[in-house]
């Protein structure tokens, strides 16, 4: 047994396929390092209803959930009906922020998370897309609500509009990660998946040189550095890649796998 004792780990892309798999041996592996005794903790940019039932399917029945790219923790709790407990969340005013990229994105779509709940939107998201109750509600509605996370969509548009798009915009007063496709999230300043994981860290008295992370996306490059051992999946983009001090296989092989055998020793 190595001397990690935290094991923080992305979902989307890092523990589970972009189509929604997570491989029988993955599965499996995670359950062992929660039976061996590690605090396993699922860092993510899911709001929390659509992270419990990912914990369920990896075994997990108790522990830590970052949620929201870090404006959400929580812990799984079957004493509470919908399976945890909110322990944290952090807003802010995503006024200013969804009204500059509506005037340079008109025809972007937009949602505010409603906590445990869903999503209140502007319009209909494509299928699938996003977990839990919608509620179309006006842009002004959207943005007086006082928000954990905010997603804009462009469907049919790359990436890299979103990359223009913020330096354009210059957000300032949040935090953004720009997914694999063209999504972008907006979270509050200063909040990210390592600042959630510190306070996580900090609350199990798990000594700083005992943190492993696994990730792939730019919301991962924070926890990366947070970590004392920073595993970056061999399919992230380069910036992710560069955070981290080592680099395993890409989702297709699950890169993950290797990587957390290596902490059962």
């Amino acid at each position: 047994m190595t001397r990690t004792r935290l094991v923080a780990l992305d979902v989307d892309g890092t523990l589970m396929s972009y189509d929604g798999v997570i491989s029988p041996a993955v599965r499996d592996t995670v359950g062992e390092l929660g039976g061996a005794g590690l605090h396993v903790v699922l860092a993510t940019g899911r709001s929390v209803h659509a992270t419990v039932p990912v914990a369920r399917e990896l075994g997990l029945t108790e522990g830590w959930l970052v949620c929201s790219n870090g404006a959400v923790t929580a812990r799984l709790s079957d004493a509470e009906p919908a399976g945890y407990e909110i322990t944290d969340t952090v807003t802010f005013d995503p006024g200013p922020a969804l009204r500059a990229i509506a005037l340079e994105l008109p025809d972007a779509l937009f949602a505010v998370e409603n906590l445990g709940v869903g999503y209140r939107v502007s319009a209909e998201f494509p299928d699938g897309e996003l977990s839990g109750e919608t509620e179309v509600v006006t842009l002004d509605e959207l943005a007086r609500t006082p928000a954990t996370r905010v997603v804009i969509r462009a469907v049919g548009a790359s990436p890299d509009v979103f990359h223009e798009v913020v330096e354009r915009v210059g957000l300032h007063e949040v935090e953004y990660a720009i997914g694999w496709s063209a999504w972008l999230d907006l979270t509050p300043g200063g909040v990210s998946k390592a600042s959630a994981l510190e306070s996580v860290r900090r609350a199990l008295g798990v000594e700083p040189f005992a943190t492993l992370a696994i990730g792939d996306g730019g919301n991962d490059v924070a926890m990366l550095q947070w970590a004392a051992r920073g595993v970056a999946m061999g399919h992230a983009r380069p910036a992710v890649l560069a955070a981290a001090d080592e680099v395993t296989g890409g989702i297709e092989d699950d890169g993950a796998l290797p990587v957390l055998r290596s902490v059962l020793g």
